[in-house]
């Protein structure tokens, strides 16, 4: 059903999607608010990338079989040893950026340690380190994409990183853990049947970026494919995937729904994570 990227791409996608992320944070102030994620700054949003890719390193090395907690994990919440207060703002910034650096290779280390196939704790039935690596690329990517919105530049993604993100979105919020944890799933049985068809138009012909997704009563279903649908959503693949993450409205940009939009909106609303 995927065309999931290989293990050491996602490893490497990791250290360079979060220096593509720190790239952004040059020249703004970190007080500066992030609309796309509700009561966050800048600095909340950098200290929750690092304080992620610690977490996952931590769980990839000690092969958890369950959560871990914080107060658990090495270096979680930031460069505490120059608190933010006592230096000035340039200074912190850099501390912050080395801290996210080293929170990168870190898991990215740990990973490439342990191997795809090593157990571990994961949010889904899968438990493998895979997963983590494919996890913490995807979430940098969005998070990058948050930042650069925060900070007013442009934002754009590799094709094929691009529409795997998209496909992993798919995979977590259609998969039984997402039925258990997000209730809103299984109101989708009142559009039962209904169809959305998401179509990147600026993709080779070859590398195709379509989806086909289907609501039922048990959540939905999705495959790659191009079909006729009750709501097609057309647009590059970027602003697909900022539509997708609901860091832009459906209806702006470069972004064109066609069909019942209302089926969008509905979707849209139960599938967040």
């Amino acid at each position: 059903m995927t065309n999931a990227l290989v293990f050491d791409r996602y490893c490497a996608e990791i250290i360079e999607q979060t220096r593509l992320f720190r790239d952004t944070l040059k020249g703004v102030k970190l007080d500066t608010r992030v609309p796309t994620c509700p009561d966050w700054t800048l600095r909340d949003l950098a200290v929750h990338l690092g304080n992620g890719h610690r977490r996952a390193a931590e769980v990839v090395r000690k092969r958890a079989t369950s959560f871990i907690r914080a107060e658990n994990v090495p270096g979680y919440g930031g460069p505490a040893d120059l608190p933010e207060a006592a230096v000035a703002p340039e200074a912190f910034t850099e501390a912050l950026s080395a801290w996210l650096s080293e929170s990168a290779q870190l898991v990215s280390d740990e990973l490439r340690v342990a191997g795809e196939d090593s157990r571990a704790w994961t949010l889904t039935g899968e438990h493998r380190a895979s997963f983590w690596a494919r996890r913490r690329t995807h979430e940098t990517l969005v998070h990058r994409a948050d930042a650069a919105l925060a900070k007013g530049s442009g934002f754009e993604a590799p094709h094929g990183l691009a529409a795997d993100c998209v496909d992993e979105f798919l995979e977590l919020t259609s998969s039984p853990e997402a039925m258990a944890q997000l209730p809103g799933l299984r109101s989708l049985a009142d559009r039962s049947g209904d169809t959305l068809h998401l179509h990147a138009t600026d993709t080779p012909d070859s590398d195709a970026a379509e989806w086909l997704v289907r609501l039922e009563g048990g959540g939905f279903s999705w495959l790659r494919a191009h079909e006729k649908a009750t709501t097609a959503v057309r647009g590059p693949l970027s602003e697909l995937l900022l539509v997708l993450f609901r860091r832009r409205p459906p209806g702006s940009g470069e972004v064109e729904v066609l069909g019942d939009a209302r089926l969008l909106d509905f979707w849209l609303e139960r599938v967040g994570f």
